[in-house]
């Protein structure tokens, strides 16, 4: 697909192909990525840097150093309050008589 990208749409070779248009993409962008993780490993290769998960772990630990660990989600939403609830001001009705496509 990436070869046929200038000459055909994108969105009836991902029908031919039989993928999703987001999926290609996604595809690319992490194909780009993949190549600058590449570049830049080589280029630190050449420079005599060479690094690896553990070695960057143990150095880290050396220097009294953590990651900051994400959150857990914590839900805000209190919904089964005793509050009254707010006027609808707007009269907005979401129900849908017709499906539009």
């Amino acid at each position: 697909m990436l070869e046929h990208l200038l000459c055909f749409n994108v969105v009836r070779m991902a029908k031919v192909f039989g993928v999703s248009r987001s999926g290609f993409y996604y595809w690319i962008k992490l194909r780009h990525k993949a190549i600058q993780r590449e570049a830049n490993q080589q280029e630190l290769a050449e420079n005599g840097n060479s690094h690896n998960v553990k070695t960057i772990a143990a150095s880290m630990r050396r220097q009294d150093l953590t990651p900051k660990a994400a959150r857990k989600f914590k839900c805000t939403t209190d919904s089964k309050h005793k509050m009254p609830v707010a006027p609808n001001l707007l009269a907005q009705d979401f129900l849908l008589s017709l499906v539009s496509y």
